[in-house]
């Protein structure tokens, strides 16, 4: 009986493709998290920049406004078609 397990056991192979395709997907997983990775410090340093250059716009823009030239209090007072 324990002979006839055994030999089932060697010559079963049904597992195999699932095995397979687990390992399959772990890989895909761990090049997708390389690639998430390395990009990610390119994505912060892009979005860095646009935060500092709206900053930066946002304070040109606070900085005329209190010459009385009346430059941007118009658009932010009233929305337009009123």
């Amino acid at each position: 009986m324990f002979a006839a397990l055994i030999r089932a056991v060697r010559s079963e192979d049904r597992g195999q493709d699932l095995a397979e395709y687990c390992l399959l997907t772990a890989l895909i997983a761990l090049v997708a998290v390389g690639i998430f990775v390395h990009f990610s410090g390119g994505m912060q340093a892009l979005w860095g920049a646009a935060n500092t250059t709206l900053v930066a716009g946002n304070s040109a823009t606070s900085s005329t406004a209190g010459t009385g030239t009346g430059a941007g209090t118009a658009a932010t007072s009233a929305p337009a078609g009123n």
